[in-house]
């Protein structure tokens, strides 16, 4: 078996260096890819070598694998076959395979609940109360200002400058009567009257040309006597008189001493300073009862009752001690039947006894005399 974890091993080894092998040829392909030809063809016909030659061990781990299975395969049937048949048998005995249960035995172990540790123990600071002065606000400084002083002060402000204006003189105008000619002297024709008669429509009838003189009407009209002018008129300047506040001193600083203060207050001073020891604490352990195997359970070939080497008389006399013992082997005829046979394995699993047949040691645990 160790020789075939070792074989297996470097199989596994093996193929992890062929992995690597292929991931190393293809990072070297990859870095040459700016070499010559030539030097590409002889690396990989290196590697290709060197691969060969790998997968040749690796045939051979193989083979040699395959022949330890082999022959582990022919030293168990070897080892079966030796035990096909009960060894040292006796004439007239009837033999089967039983199964040995394992064998336990009790022991008291004792057991660490907790181990051994260990704790530290301090014990507070104690304190004391004292009066004491304590300064509340240290001594400083600071700046003070005084203030700028003022005084009022009357003087001429203007309010207007000196200044001119154009006025207007308006045209002057007077009325004026005139007569002037209404109709010029004319000529009109006027029927006359006298002593003619008329004879007809178309005869007798007096026509006169008269003049008329001419006629004239008063027109009043507004003449202008004097045309429009303008003259520059002279505006004085004002002035006012004002009372002003004028700075007379400017502002300034001085610096005022502030003295320290002190009050008087009850302080929690310390007297003893905090101290630690440290405890032991001693492990817990208990003792516990613990059935511990001391051989495995094995197949063996055993002497066993069976109708060859056995009577009615004595399988009675197994199936009233059964009975007996609390396990019902149906009825007690002498007869090794499906019911007897299933009180007998009951009874070997209570007491732990090898099971698979009626054993010689079934029949000593049960008192029951065979020969």
């Amino acid at each position: 078996m160790n020789n075939i974890r070792t074989s297996r091993l470097v199989f596994i080894l093996l193929v992890a260096g062929l992995a690597s092998s292929g991931c190393s040829t293809m990072t070297g392909k990859t870095t040459t890819d700016t070499a010559s030809t030539g030097a590409q063809d002889a690396a990989l016909a290196d590697k290709d070598s060197e691969i060969s030659s790998l997968q040749s061990t690796i045939n051979r781990l193989k083979q040699s694998l395959a022949a330890d299975e082999s022959q582990k395969t022919a030293t168990m049937a070897g080892a079966a076959g030796t035990e096909l048949l009960p060894p040292n048998a006796k004439s007239g005995e009837c033999y089967a395979r039983v199964f040995i249960p394992p064998q336990y035995k009790t022991e008291q172990i004792r057991v660490v609940r907790r181990e051994a540790s260990s704790r530290i123990e301090t014990t507070p600071p104690r304190y004391e109360w004292a009066d004491e002065q304590v300064l509340s606000r240290g001594a400083s400084e600071r700046l003070e200002v005084v203030p700028a002083t003022y005084e009022w002060v009357e003087e001429q402000v203007l309010v207007r400058p000196a200044s001119s204006r154009l006025e207007t003189i308006p045209a002057s105008y007077d009325n004026v009567s005139e007569k002037i000619l209404d109709k010029p002297a004319h000529t009109v024709w006027k029927k006359g009257s006298g002593p003619i008669t008329k004879v007809d429509q178309a005869t007798g009838e007096i026509m006169c040309l008269v003049e008329v003189p001419a006629t004239y009407k008063t027109v009043t009209k507004r003449v202008q006597v004097k045309p429009a002018a303008t003259r520059e008129i002279a505006i004085p300047a004002e002035y006012k008189t004002v009372k002003r506040r004028v700075m007379k001193t400017p502002p300034t600083t001085r610096k005022v001493e502030i003295p320290a203060e002190y009050k008087t207050m009850r302080v929690r001073k310390l007297a003893e300073p905090a101290k630690s020891k440290t405890i032991p604490i001693p492990e817990v352990a208990d003792t516990i009862t613990k059935r511990i195997m001391v051989t495995d359970g094995r197949v063996e070939w055993r002497p066993i009752l069976c109708k060859t080497n056995t009577t009615p008389g004595v399988v009675a006399r197994i199936q009233t001690a059964l009975d007996k013992a609390g396990h019902n082997p149906g009825p007690i005829d002498g007869v090794i039947g499906h019911e007897t046979m299933s009180a007998v394995r009951s009874y070997q699993k209570s007491k732990g006894l090898p099971t698979g047949g009626i054993t010689i040691s079934t029949l000593k645990s049960l008192g029951v005399m065979y020969q």
